[in-house]
């Protein structure tokens, strides 16, 4: 019998202790420091911390971002504590969880109690319009999704949604996708809907822990309600403020074409090596793909397990595909980075899938 996926495992375990020893492909965040500009305002911020956080400011910036109001804002420290704060707040008798997508959210939803349905999406994990059971009252999607990079369209996913069911959309990675067109956030026509946001990827902030929910006024207080006082410190709060302004959705909108200009090379790239297959149409920050060795050689390396080893003995750290439940040991997820970077990586996993040692 197969062990079940190690939900809590993450890509940062993938280079713990090795950061500046290999190059990390692993973890999905803009590796770059936060620009100039974000710096100095998260500098001002910590003038005032002898204050207790005042997110009034935060909060009417991301409404305004996404056309809401703020009493349909909640702020978070991350989207993981969004995840937990869902799974406090409701008592769902049928718990879905589309998979392959971040864990955390199921994790959430065990730890406080509750009983998890998955559906599992095969290869090319797309989503049908009838995956989800018609009695499940709780609905978790990623769009675009991790680890997949799959784009759901913004109909499919509001046509989950009905009385009685809580639906929950993660788009902590909307903002890699130019002008975010299948983005919810701004929906208030949607029953039900929970968006969840992050400022971290993007923007470089995954130590600072600043996210946020969208949903109706009613869902955020009643999510609000399982939060401690003062949950989001000062200078995330003025890291909101920032990164939702209009020139920063701007620069956001900016560096997704760049990125994926690069992150289509580097598909085509890693598609043309033996044994490789990347899941096409990726709309994300990161690849998925399947590394299969060569007919005869499952002796020198078991599926991707061993091409994993033998990349990172030439520098590269990636994150492992069978810690997502759908996914195995013959998946592996690939962060999207510099020109010059995704080519020695190109070149380092073609050296691994032919077997060179």
């Amino acid at each position: 019998m197969c062990a079940d996926p190690d939900l809590g495992f993450h890509g940062d375990a993938e280079i713990a202790g090795d950061h500046g020893t290999v190059v990390d492909l692993a973890v999905n965040v803009r590796p770059a420091a936060p620009p100039g500009w974000l710096a100095e305002r998260l500098s001002a911020a910590l003038t005032t911390i002898a204050r207790y956080p005042d997110s009034r400011g935060a909060r009417g910036a991301a409404a305004a971002r996404h056309c809401r109001r703020p009493d349909e804002v909640l702020l978070t420290a991350g989207a993981a504590e969004a995840f937990t704060l869902i799974a406090r707040a409701f008592s769902p008798q049928y718990a879905v969880v589309v998979h392959p997508q971040f864990t955390e959210p199921e994790a959430a939803l065990r730890a406080a109690g509750h009983e998890v349905r998955r559906v599992i999406l095969p290869p090319d994990f797309a989503l049908p319009a009838r995956a989800v059971p018609a009695e499940a009252d709780l609905v978790i999607i990623g769009n675009p999704t991790n680890p997949t990079s799959v784009l759901h369209p913004a109909a499919l996913i509001a046509s989950l949604a009905r009385a009685g069911r809580v639906l929950v959309v993660d788009e902590a990675f909307a903002d890699c996708v130019p002008g975010e067109p299948e983005s919810l956030a701004a929906r208030r026509d949607v029953p039900g809907l929970v968006v969840i946001r992050s400022l971290t990827k993007t923007w470089g902030l995954a130590g600072l822990r600043v996210g946020y929910v969208l949903a109706s006024a009613a869902a955020v207080k009643e999510i609000g309600r399982m939060q401690p006082p003062w949950a989001v410190s000062t200078p995330a709060l003025a890291a909101v403020e920032a990164c939702t302004s209009s020139q920063a959705s701007a620069e956001a909108d900016s560096w997704a074409r760049e990125m994926g200009a690069e992150r289509d090379t580097l598909a085509a790239a890693l598609g043309a090596l033996p044994g490789v297959r990347v899941i096409p149409g990726a709309q994300a920050s990161f690849l998925l793909l399947r590394a299969v060795p060569p007919t005869g050689s499952a002796a020198f390396y078991p599926e991707a397990t061993g091409v994993r080893r033998r990349l990172r003995e030439r520098g590269f750290a990636v994150r492992r595909g069978e810690t997502f439940p759908g996914l195995g040991p013959g998946w592996l997820r690939v962060a999207v980075r510099d020109r010059s970077t995704n080519e020695a990586f190109t070149a380092a996993l073609a050296d691994v899938m032919k077997g060179a040692t």
